[in-house]
């Protein structure tokens, strides 16, 4: 494994499964574990980490179902929080004992949240995280379209797309060639990796687990529109409204400080997601779509501004950035500048942690 300068890879053993990950920074740094999105791996962060600020210990795992990391089911019917304890796990294997800051990328965005649910965290950064309220059959309140959830979950993932992972494509040759995939919706499109580098995030695409238990998971029949429904094992049912969800984030206490970041031309996490049953029902691109008034597209990025409002609202700290031009993932497509933004947030929480440790102590 070629990784970049000061990037270490390192598996450990958990009591729930063996983990690869790679990290920088000093083993006694402050700890900050960054979680990755559905079809991707820890080193989709990587890039952050060479000119990363030295005090930080920024770890990055492949999550259950990615990556190096051993190849155990997803339970669809935990939503996030199969990855969510598999997250403190690790955290727990490798010694660290204070309250880490927790990075979540789309998927891994409802990981962290999940993971700050059950246990204290010193901070949340959501880099473009799924809804509140799960993705795809859902209307603006979080309230399903039909009772079963259906037009969401294992049965919503295209079958191309996951055979030619199992088929180890490496070309250009398809829109759902994972390359074309990945270029057209991890990141804006007039953005590219270095030649180099995708191939290494080709690669690690590659290593998805696909089928019932990974990706995109299994499915159950549905007499409603589309007629599939969230089945309970693999990635897309964990996603699924019916199963995941974090909008009670609201009611923590104490509270966290959140510094959410968002691509505002993302065509992934969004209001009308080119990847959402709704908009494509509304494209034309599933016939029989039941209208808006049944099926509207999912307001994504709505939902998560008004969860995170409340939470403002309920007393916590958020601050919010949104990257114009940016796609998906603004920490590829505008790297220097997310990196700003994240440490500057990392160092202000680190300052008022102290502050606070210096008034309780006076």
């Amino acid at each position: 494994m070629n990784l970049l300068p000061g990037v270490r890879g390192q598996t450990v053993r958990t009591d729930r499964l063996q983990m690869r990950y790679v990290e920088s920074g000093p083993s006694d740094g402050i700890p900050v574990v960054m979680i990755h999105g559905n079809l991707a791996t820890g080193r989709f962060f990587e890039h952050l980490m060479p000119g990363a600020p030295e005090r930080y210990r920024i770890i990055a795992p492949d999550m259950r179902g990615f990556g190096d990391t051993e190849q155990v089911p997803i339970d669809g019917t935990r939503g996030l929080h199969d990855w969510a304890d598999d997250t403190f796990a690790l955290v727990h294997a490798l010694g660290i004992t204070r309250p880490v800051h927790l990075v979540g990328w789309s998927t891994g965005g409802a990981a962290i949240a999940n993971y700050a649910q059950d246990r204290p965290v010193a901070s949340l950064t959501l880099v473009d995280p799924v809804s509140p309220y799960g993705f795809g059959g859902v209307r603006p309140d979080g309230a399903p379209c039909f009772p079963d959830y259906a037009g969401s979950g294992g049965g919503t993932g295209s079958l191309e797309f996951a055979k030619r992972i199992a088929d180890h494509d490496t070309s250009s040759d398809s829109p759902f060639s994972p390359r074309n995939v990945m270029n057209t919706s991890y990141w804006a499109p007039s953005h590219r990796e270095p030649p180099e580098r995708e191939d290494v995030l080709v690669e690690e695409i590659l290593k998805s687990v696909i089928g019932d238990d990974g990706y995109p998971g299994d499915s159950t029949p549905s007499p409603n529109w589309p007629t599939i429904a969230p089945g309970t094992r693999g990635i897309l049912n964990a996603l699924s409204g019916k199963y995941c969800s974090w909008a009670d984030i609201v009611d923590l206490s104490p509270k966290p400080p959140i510094l959410w970041t968002h691509g505002a031309n993302d065509i992934v996490v969004a209001d009308g997601s080119a990847w959402e049953m709704g908009t494509l029902g509304k494209m034309g691109a599933v016939p029989g779509w039941p209208g808006e008034e049944v099926f509207p597209p999912q307001l994504m990025v709505t939902q998560i501004r008004d969860v995170l409002e409340r939470y403002r609202n309920a007393g916590g700290h958020v601050q919010v950035e949104m990257f114009d031009g940016s796609g998906h993932g603004p920490l590829f497509d505008a790297a220097e500048r997310w990196s700003q933004v994240f440490f500057a947030f990392l160092d202000s929480v680190e300052r008022g942690a102290e502050m606070g440790a210096v008034t309780r102590t006076i």
